[in-house]
């Protein structure tokens, strides 16, 4: 291969080893394994979230997950802005990293490109989980009801800080719109 070709393919080369990469857990962070994908389907509320750009302001956040038949999951997000008075929604797939038995994903809802999602902590009847990114700049608490009890939410946010995420800094998502 001559220096021109290395050239051409190098970036592309950069792009799926970087991408590969940010699909991965935090360092000291393990995703939950005896996972049931078909469990895990549905609908579920974002209870808590740390800030990022893609759902700054919005509330009666959601995210309905549907199996495949290729194996992957169809995720649906979805939020009101209060602010433009209108919900907004992304549409993306998510990939298993490893055994669809191990909750470690990676989710695109922007082409080729990838972010970790991985389950930590998951209620043995599916009821609530705490999902982290690929870094500790990214955390949720997911229930299928929008509330969680006072001792699920007090236990979940001391696993959290176990894991070194900035627990003072999550969002507390208000989930009070009928049609969410």
């Amino acid at each position: 291969m001559g220096f021109t070709s290395l050239r051409m393919y190098l970036p592309a080369a950069c792009v799926l080893a970087l991408s590969a990469c940010s699909t991965l857990p935090p360092p000291g962070i393990t995703a939950v394994t005896g996972f049931e994908p078909a469990r895990y389907s549905g609908k579920w509320y974002e209870i808590a979230r740390l800030d990022h750009r893609f759902e700054r302001g919005l509330t009666d956040v959601s995210a309905v997950y549907t199996r495949e038949p290729d194996g992957s999951l169809r995720v649906l997000n979805r939020g009101y802005d209060p602010s433009a008075a209108r919900w907004k929604k992304a549409i993306g797939r998510a990939l298993f990293n490893g055994a669809p038995s191990t909750a470690s994903l990676k989710v695109s809802f922007f082409g080729p490109f990838y972010a970790g999602y991985h389950v930590v902590a998951l209620d043995a009847h599916y009821q609530w989980a705490l999902v982290a990114g690929n870094n500790r700049d990214y955390l949720w608490i997911l229930s299928r009801d929008k509330t969680l009890p006072p001792q699920v939410k007090a236990a979940l946010l001391s696993k959290a800080a176990a894991l070194g995420f900035a627990t003072d800094q999550l969002i507390w998502v208000a989930q009070t719109r009928p049609d969410a």
